[in-house]
């Protein structure tokens, strides 16, 4: 009991430490550049704000992880070889991550120079241990997760069209996630504080994020983010084995729904009327149901207070299933997929049947 007590103190002292560490890294960025991510008043037309702000909240969120994984060799040490290699292999995407995003931000990539680093992070979770285990064939699992982290990488950074949107549905996957490893009783795996650090410096971003915002998190943020959500998914989601340790197909998939239920709603959502309308699903727009639900009367704040309500009623249902659902029927497969789809039906209305939504991607 007292070595759990210490535990939680420590974790409990560096989240308030990481966190007002992140309120200030972020509040010095904002004075000392006030230009990094913006290229040209071009940019303007795929946000949905016409103010120009710098991109600068995913230099925050890349130092915090790094403390964090610093700090944990301090008071943990070096863990069995295969949690070593699977959390070196997720530095090693997310730093990757970081830096295209950076470049990006800074010089606007070429798409296909973002997709190749994409997929080499993808390469990199694979090859040290962190793989979707959803088939039986190897490969076809290792394909599928290049497929994820793709997806979910350019998911997030499409979901960044408003203030905190990203933010907060980050920080609500990363918690879930968080939820499970404290259940599973993995309070000192690396991952842990690594999560923890990021959810803090998510927070102090956040304070300078909220509408209104005085600076977004760019491509440096949300492909970090991206990379770093999409492995968490994989552990955490994808691999979430039931309270006997089993693994279970439908399970599986319907936990990834619900924990990734916002990026997974919107992208798909805009991909399909964008390629309804003859239009390129990659191009920026005005059409994401974040400004949907602007279109029809809310305010940014409250948006992101819908989201964040949808999430929270989301997370509800994971910590149902991770902590109480032992034996897995199809009864809960069917009530979970019918939340899933209900939400993807309203939003999905909401998105064709809003003319404003329609005259602003036309």
């Amino acid at each position: 009991m007292e070595e759990k007590y210490q535990i939680f103190i420590t974790y409990a002292s560096f989240f308030v430490g990481i966190t007002a560490f992140s309120l200030l890294l972020n509040s010095i960025l904002l004075n000392f550049a006030k230009t990094l991510g913006i290229r040209d008043q071009k940019e303007t037309v795929i946000r949905w704000s016409n103010e120009v702000k710098p991109a600068l909240g995913g230099i925050s969120f890349f130092i915090c992880f790094l403390i964090a994984s610093a700090i944990y060799s301090l008071f943990f040490g070096a863990g069995n070889a295969e949690i070593e290699n699977s959390s070196l292999g997720i530095i090693f995407a997310t730093s990757m991550a970081f830096l295209m995003g950076l470049a990006d931000d800074a010089y606007d990539t070429r798409p296909f120079l973002k997709f190749a680093v994409q997929l080499l992070c993808g390469l990199v979770l694979v090859t040290t241990g962190t793989s979707i285990e959803l088939f039986s064939i190897d490969l076809l699992n290792d394909i599928f997760t290049l497929i994820w982290v793709v997806g979910i990488m350019n998911s997030i950074n499409m979901l960044d069209n408003m203030d905190a949107i990203s933010s907060v549905v980050s920080i609500f996957i990363l918690l879930l996630a968080l939820i499970y490893m404290a259940l599973q009783g993995q309070q000192s795996s690396l991952e842990f504080m690594i999560v923890i650090g990021v959810i803090g410096s998510l927070i102090g971003f956040l304070f300078y994020n909220w509408h209104p915002s005085k600076m977004y998190m760019g491509d440096t943020g949300s492909q970090f983010l991206g990379i770093l959500l999409a492995a968490i998914g994989v552990k955490y989601c994808w691999n979430a084995t039931s309270i006997d340790g089993d693994l279970n197909t439908s399970r599986q998939i319907i936990t990834v729904l619900l924990v990734f239920l916002l990026p997974l709603i919107d992208t798909t959502i805009v991909v399909i009327n964008r390629i309804n309308r003859g239009q390129s699903p990659f191009v920026g727009g005005k059409d994401h149901t974040t400004h949907n639900l602007s279109y029809l009367g809310l305010s940014d704040s409250q948006v992101a207070f819908v989201f964040s309500g949808v999430a929270i009623l989301s997370g509800l249902l994971v910590y149902y299933i991770f902590r109480f659902v032992k034996d897995w029927t199809h009864l809960h497969t069917i009530g979970f997929f019918a939340y899933f789809l209900v939400l993807f039906l309203t939003m999905f209305f909401i998105t064709k049947h809003n003319k404003k939504s329609n005259k602003e991607a036309a």
